[in-house]
């Protein structure tokens, strides 16, 4: 019995940007541990479209031979983002920027759960299967690498949106810049959305080159997994 049809890459990049919508809305309104299980389904959900448009592992970064080397790169990376945010909280000048008033009433076990499951699972796995690995793996194949970034780069700022929303509030570095007005959120979104596309640049990038998913994971796991490390040793 013939399975069924595969579907073009157009459908299929309207399905995922559809899965994308409803697990962004679902994170915002319901964040947290509940996120996980969006997550988990969510990334279930694309590798399912990637695979029904004829898409493969390696499509989606995940070719068995690619692992390990994206490992490596993994593993520098977030070396060198350890080194980073170590020099950045010894310096006087850049030490107020891991300020962050969600850190306040953090206790060391919930951090722990940040880093640990909350920013891989929760953050990590569904976004780079979904930016990195689904998207830029559908456009790659019919429009080759540098639509597969723009797309994915693009999308991956808007995606960030809702989550920017109180940024300016939570972090007073960047609200004492911008200010406390209605134009200051919007900038403070803004600049949010301009710095995770360039951001996604980045790791589609680091996707191409290593040819491993593993790669961007590992970079955007230290970034936000230390970032809430050094936030909370530092307050």
């Amino acid at each position: 019995m013939a399975g069924p049809a595969r579907i073009g890459t157009r459908t299929a990049v309207v399905l995922t940007l559809a899965v994308l919508l409803a697990a962004n809305l679902a994170v915002h309104r319901w964040p947290g541990r509940p996120g996980l299980l969006t997550a988990v389904v969510g990334t279930a959900l694309l590798l399912g479209v990637l695979r029904w448009a004829g898409g493969t592992r390696a499509d989606a970064g995940l070719a068995p031979g690619t692992l390990a080397r994206g490992a490596r790169w993994a593993l520098v990376l977030i070396g060198l983002v350890a080194a980073v945010y170590l020099a950045g909280a010894l310096l006087p000048a850049t030490r107020v920027l891991f300020e962050d008033r969600r850190h306040e009433a953090m206790t060391g076990g919930e951090v722990l759960f940040r880093v640990l499951v909350l920013v891989p699972v929760g953050t990590v796995l569904l976004e780079e299967t979904a930016f990195r690995g689904v998207l830029y793996g559908l456009v790659d194949r019919d429009r080759g690498p540098v639509w597969a970034t723009s797309v994915s780069s693009v999308l991956f700022g808007l995606w960030h949106v809702l989550p920017s929303l109180g940024l300016a509030t939570a972090k007073p570095a960047l609200g004492g810049t911008l200010g406390d007005s209605a134009a200051g959120a919007a900038l403070a979104v803004l600049a949010a959305v301009l710095f995770t596309a360039a951001a996604g640049v980045l790791f589609c990038e680091l996707r191409r080159r290593s040819g491993s998913l593993l790669a961007p994971m590992g970079l955007h796991w230290a970034v936000n997994a230390l970032g809430y490390l050094f936030g909370f040793l530092l307050r």
